[in-house]
């Protein structure tokens, strides 16, 4: 097995994704996708943030700008297949050629999946994509929506939808809402996988000096959420693609856990989607549409939004395996067909 390509072909996808070898293959919904991309005869391709460039055009040059560069390498993926409780893994599960400096216009379609942090190096990297999206190329998801849909932050936008929710750094405020609501969720802006979320209640010893402790002090917002009881009974991340659900796990939070991620521990469970859950999803679509978010992970709680999740979601994986669901060929399909 070798990857032999040398320059791009017209049906190549280029993937930005952390260093291909830290991947888990058996779990990772970019390697997912990339399978499918490669069993939809696409070329792939892949590159970290850090080897994204942009060089401004030479005097001499007969158009005025700059050029979206990448160093990237073609891949070719082993096949592998469920067996169990699991996919099977081959050794090796990757085979790459050498990295080449490329003009990004190169590739059709560039998957923008670098795991959270959204730190300094993504902002730029999401930058730099931008200056290859105007050139014609699709990223997704699309550059100015990874920057503007902040996880918490984006949900927002349909707060109708949500348990009752609040975002500030006052401790005052935070307090008062906690006081309202007797038990509530504390959720840093910034955090992944249920890193950082705190549960605790209004009359809960030391809930100033927490509240003081969250937001550092009172100069970082957090969210705070009424709790909702009904999450020992898990929640549900229901997989869109172009506004459309294809797929959805239920996640159920261990024994004296009241988060449900799959990172802190959370069992994946098949489910089906509610009317409730289904209606969520349709009023979403045609905003997720419009703003070039093709590919995303909500997550809902009781029939209440939680999260929109934009920067590279997760489920390929689990839906597939407990829902019998090829998400990831679906998701191939889809955007393929335009």
């Amino acid at each position: 097995m070798g990857a032999t390509a040398r320059t791009p072909q017209a049906a190549s996808q280029l993937f930005v994704v952390d260093p291909i070898e830290r991947l888990r293959p058996a779990k990772d919904s970019s390697v997912a996708l990339m399978q499918a991309a490669q069993r939809a005869g696409q070329q792939v391709w892949v590159c970290t943030i850090a080897e994204l460039a942009v060089e401004g055009e030479r005097a001499a040059a007969a158009s005025p700008g700059c050029t979206p560069l990448v160093r990237a390498r073609p891949v070719t993926l082993a096949p592998m297949h469920l067996e169990g409780e699991g996919w099977q893994v081959p050794a090796p599960w990757f085979s790459a050629g050498e990295p080449l400096w490329l003009p990004l216009r190169h590739f059709p379609v560039v998957w923008m999946r670098k795991d959270p942090p959204v730190d300094e190096a993504f902002l730029y990297a999401t930058l730099l994509l931008e200056r290859a999206e105007h050139q014609g190329v699709r990223v997704l998801n699309r550059p100015a929506a990874l920057l503007a849909w902040n996880e918490k932050l984006g949900a927002l936008r349909f707060s109708h939808l949500m348990a009752p929710s609040l975002v500030s750094a006052d401790a005052e405020q935070l307090a008062a809402f906690a006081a309202l609501h007797h038990e509530v969720v504390l959720k840093p802006l910034g955090g992944r996988a249920g890193q950082g979320v705190v549960r605790s209640a209004a009359a809960a010893p030391g809930l100033r000096a927490l509240l003081e402790l969250v937001t550092h002090q009172q100069t970082l917002p957090v969210m705070v959420q009424a709790f909702l009881p009904a999450v020992i009974a898990g929640d549900k991340r229901i997989l869109l693609v172009n506004g459309e659900p294809l797929g959805a796990i239920n996640r159920r939070p261990l024994p004296g856990e009241f988060r449900s991620n799959l990172a802190v521990g959370g069992a994946p469970e098949p489910t089906a989607l509610t009317a409730a859950e289904t209606a969520i999803c349709a009023e979403l679509a045609p905003v997720l549409q419009a703003e070039g978010l093709f590919f995303v992970g909500i997550d809902v709680i009781d029939g209440r939004l939680s999260e929109i999740n934009v920067t590279s979601p997760t489920g390929i994986r689990e839906i597939e395996r407990l829902g019998s669901v090829p998400v990831a060929d679906l998701t191939m399909e889809r955007l393929l067909r335009g």
